[in-house]
């Protein structure tokens, strides 16, 4: 019996690659919209938060279009998101950009700073090394190469779970210069700096791996 496509808002405030998103997920099959509206985004199965630029301005925008609020009712609901880009930055404690600290969204623990790297930004295709045990990265080779396009990362991943009950984060890490945090899995919520929608056949299966989650 075939179910039904998923349904996913890639949800628009004005800071992301949604086309591209929208025609990445589509063509693995989900029920695409693009929209800012609260309603849709809430109870959608699946939420994609993507992002491009300065993480001040993604903030801003966020919260204008009530994005912040959105998140945070899904994830305490328990319903799926995933960010992308600076969309997955934002959803750390604080970014400082040109020495201006932001709050972000406070999900996870954590700085996004300038990488300290040789060449920045870090555009093009590199490796990573999934966390052990990643739904996300399931399926995929090690050597598989997803495509990046950033300045600013997570140097440090300090979440400590001390809890026996709660399952630990699952955070896959990749390299520039210096390690930085690639993706995160952590219940209802992921997120990629990468970019999957523009990774061609390891962007498609990481994108499949997720709806098939929802």
């Amino acid at each position: 019996m075939s179910s039904s496509p998923k349904k996913v808002v890639v949800f628009d405030y004005g800071f992301g690659n949604v086309r591209s998103a929208e025609r990445a997920l589509a063509h693995v099959g989900a029920d695409v919209e693009i929209t800012g509206d609260f309603d849709a985004a809430m109870n959608a199965d699946g939420l994609l938060v993507p992002g491009v630029g300065a993480f001040a301005a993604c903030m801003q925008g966020l919260r204008a279009a009530r994005g912040d609020w959105v998140v945070g009712r899904r994830l305490s609901g328990g319903r799926p998101v995933m960010g992308i880009c600076v969309g997955m930055q934002i959803l750390f404690e604080r970014g400082i950009e040109h020495g201006i600290e932001t709050e972000g969204l406070d999900q996870w623990p954590g700085t996004v700073e300038p990488l300290k790297a040789p060449v920045v930004p870090h555009m093009g295709w590199n490796t990573v090394a999934p966390a052990e045990g990643s739904q996300l990265f399931a399926g995929l080779d090690a050597d598989a190469r997803y495509y990046f396009v950033h300045s600013y990362a997570v140097r440090a991943w300090n979440l400590e779970v001390t809890n026996a009950a709660i399952r630990a984060p699952k955070v896959t890490w990749a390299e520039h210069g210096e390690p930085f945090v690639a993706a995160v899995e952590n219940g209802p919520l992921w997120a990629t700096q990468f970019h999957p929608e523009k990774s061609g056949d390891a962007g498609a299966q990481l994108l499949t791996n997720w709806i098939e989650t929802l």
